[in-house]
């Protein structure tokens, strides 16, 4: 029925069944649609017609469409529910989706939508929100299947027909002991091929790769990918299983983090979005532009103090801008590199000797090839074979400054355990137009009677 229909049709489509109460259409379509694109279309509806469309669902899908919101929208379907229904809604959701939610709230909101929750589902929210943000303990939920070693085969298939619905993953199931400490796993697969007799301690895997409940979520999702799990469990200090992490929250960390590096390595700071006010997005571009526009001032004091070697040799003037704009932004590249590169991996001395060698010969090899182009075009240009060995030089020399630099700074802060994406693209570019500027115009004094 919606296959080649697009999503704004759809929504019409929706608003026209809502308007002539078509009951059994509306509930065609929304059959056919994902929880995500349900909440796009939500979101797109006009105001008069939300109370309306939230009416067709049950709890259920209610809970799976609040999970694909935002916190804003979230609130928004709350205060159309009533209390009741709020509060069964609350208890359906993952609970690390309640926590993150009920974060953004007052101490008063929150107390009120926790006390109408379930005690057990209120409980477990709230020490979820005990946890320091963005740490395993804020990700993981409860919505999980565990099992003891002693359980057979036939055992760990009931329990799990028994919380198929319940469980957020069931690809794994996690064997514990007495103490509620993690022991061993099982996978599905190894429950389809083994024998329904068979004792689950035989089957297990006993070496459980986990996270602490207090690792930065980063880490986690470092294991994840280097393991390629769908889920990794989570445990306190005493071996304890807490919760599970899965793969949807570690994109979802993913994405968010590398939003921060990029707002970092723009020197933009804190979010700024298509709905960002302007005097909120300029205050927050405003500090490390003033800084900048005062390091950049150094910039012309070069300028300056090379005045009489600029006004002897004007054509030095045509080639600034490609000087400091080449070496910008081959710092800039291996910045991305860099802080791209620490997300991920772990450095130790070796490594770090070997990406800033890599770096060196990458930057040796794009100084030289563009230095040797633009010397043959400076001194086609101009006529003076010298130039072109100036301003070819110029640009090889501070290519490869410009790389190590852009490679050397995020390594620094990386060791220093501060975060590498503060060292941002403007800074690591305003600090190469000054480390060229100096070695342009130092050049070109040296051969200053040469190119007169």
């Amino acid at each position: 029925m919606i296959q080649n229909m697009t999503e704004n049709q759809i929504t019409l489509y929706i608003i026209k069944a809502l308007k002539e109460n078509k009951q059994k259409d509306l509930d065609a379509i929304l059959d056919e649609l994902q929880p995500y694109d349900i909440a796009q279309i939500y979101e797109d509806l006009p105001e008069k017609h939300r109370t309306r469309f939230l009416l067709h669902f049950n709890i259920d899908s209610l809970a799976d469409l609040m999970e694909e919101l935002s916190t804003e929208e979230q609130l928004d379907v709350l205060s159309k529910l009533g209390i009741e229904k709020t509060s069964k809604v609350l208890d359906e959701m993952d609970n690390d989706d309640v926590a993150s939610m009920l974060h953004e709230l007052s101490p008063e909101k929150m107390k009120i939508l926790l006390s109408g929750m379930k005690k057990s589902e209120s409980k477990i929210v709230q020490d979820i929100m005990n946890y320091p943000p963005e740490t395993a303990g804020r990700l993981m939920t409860n919505r999980f299947v565990w099992i003891r070693d002693y359980f057979t085969v036939r055992d760990a298939v009931d329990k799990l027909k028994i919380f198929a619905e319940f469980a957020e993953t069931i690809n794994y199931l996690y064997v514990i002991d007495q103490e509620r400490k993690l022991v061993g796993v099982v996978s599905y697969r190894d429950l389809l091929i083994a024998e329904p007799d068979e004792k689950i301690r035989n089957i297990m895997y006993e070496r459980v790769l986990s996270v602490l409940d207090t690792i930065d979520q980063e880490e986690v999702a470092r294991m994840i990918e280097r393991y390629d799990f769908l889920a990794i469990p989570v445990v306190n200090e005493e071996s304890m299983l807490m919760g599970i992490v899965t793969v949807d929250d570690i994109i979802d960390v993913v994405i968010q983090e590398a939003t921060e590096d990029i707002e970092k390595l723009s020197a933009s700071g804190k979010a700024i979005d298509f709905d960002t006010k302007s005097i909120v997005a300029a205050y927050r571009r405003l500090p490390w532009l003033i800084l900048l526009l005062f390091i950049g001032v150094v910039s012309g004091s070069i300028i300056s103090g090379y005045q009489k070697t600029l006004s002897l040799v004007v054509p030095l003037a045509y080639f600034m801008p490609m000087i400091s704009g080449m070496t910008g932004n081959t710092g800039t590249q291996s910045l991305a590199v860099v802080v791209r590169g620490l997300s991920y991996n772990d450095l130790d001395k070796k490594a770090i000797f070997k990406l800033i060698m890599r770096e060196f010969i990458v930057g040796f090899i794009i100084g030289l090839i563009c230095g040797i182009i633009i010397a043959i075009i400076a001194f086609v240009w101009q006529g003076n074979p010298v130039l072109g060995f100036v301003v070819g030089s110029s640009l090889f020399l501070t290519l490869i400054i410009g790389t190590l630099a852009g490679t050397i700074i995020p390594i620094f802060l990386y060791r220093m355990n501060i975060d590498p994406a503060v060292a941002s693209g403007p800074l690591i570019t305003t600090l190469n137009d000054i480390i060229s500027l100096f070695i342009y115009f130092g050049i070109a004094t040296m051969f200053i009677e040469k190119l007169m």
